[in-house]
């Protein structure tokens, strides 16, 4: 029996990094063996291209050149980390995946979102997630959040427009996917947001089960 694929996403600031230790911990509660891992990343030459990416002190980069990336990391990271860990029956809890690329490069960046399915198709076939949890917030609240961790990568320096066009696409994606993706209301407690997280993470586990 093959492995689910879970997807963490959300926008700046709204905790993914805690939740999906959090998830992690909830899942072994069940005997349930899981692999964390993140886009873009989660190999060596993924990793590479997330480092250039992220850096503020790199050569402007295209919209096309991003998207593009993007696309590379993720194709890597389907082929030797991904599928084969699923194929072992293991699961994978991945922070951000191609609901990010809509998202950031689609909302954020106003690219074509035909341009952005044809490479989700080229690259993944029909491979998706099986449950994706999107921790939304709104904007002011996931920036003071992500401004209180450091130094902001190329992405979170971004004008606040673009975070607003982010989440509005995050939001448009559950609104057309309700059956995989799942609303968390992040601008609550962290016991309130995990008990939301388990609450929903139970009955897609009740679900895949049966």
């Amino acid at each position: 029996m093959s492995g689910r694929f879970i997807t963490l996403e959300g926008g700046e600031g709204v905790g993914k990094t805690t939740n999906i230790a959090y998830i992690q911990a909830l899942l072994a509660e069940h005997n349930i063996s899981v692999l964390l891992t993140r886009e873009p990343g989660g190999t060596a030459l993924a990793e590479s291209i997330r480092q250039l990416l992220l850096d503020n002190e790199q050569e402007a980069i295209a919209e096309q050149t991003e998207l593009l990336m993007m696309f590379a990391a993720r194709a890597q990271h389907i082929k030797h980390v991904i599928q084969p860990v699923l194929d072992k029956g293991t699961w994978v809890l991945c922070d951000r995946f191609t609901d990010a690329t809509y998202a950031y490069q689609g909302g954020g960046r106003n690219m074509d979102l035909s341009t952005i399915q044809w490479l989700e198709n080229f690259v993944q076939g029909d491979f998706r997630p099986d449950l994706t949890l999107l921790l939304d917030a709104p904007i002011q609240l996931g920036m003071q959040r992500a401004v209180q961790r450091g130094k902001l990568d190329r992405f979170e320096s971004e004008q606040m427009t673009f975070f607003e066009q982010v989440r509005q696409a995050y939001l448009n994606i559950a609104e057309q996917q309700p059956e995989r993706v799942m609303i968390i209301d992040a601008t609550q407690s962290l016991e309130s947001v995990q008990k939301q997280i388990k609450q929903t993470l139970m009955q897609q586990l009740f679900k895949f089960e049966g």
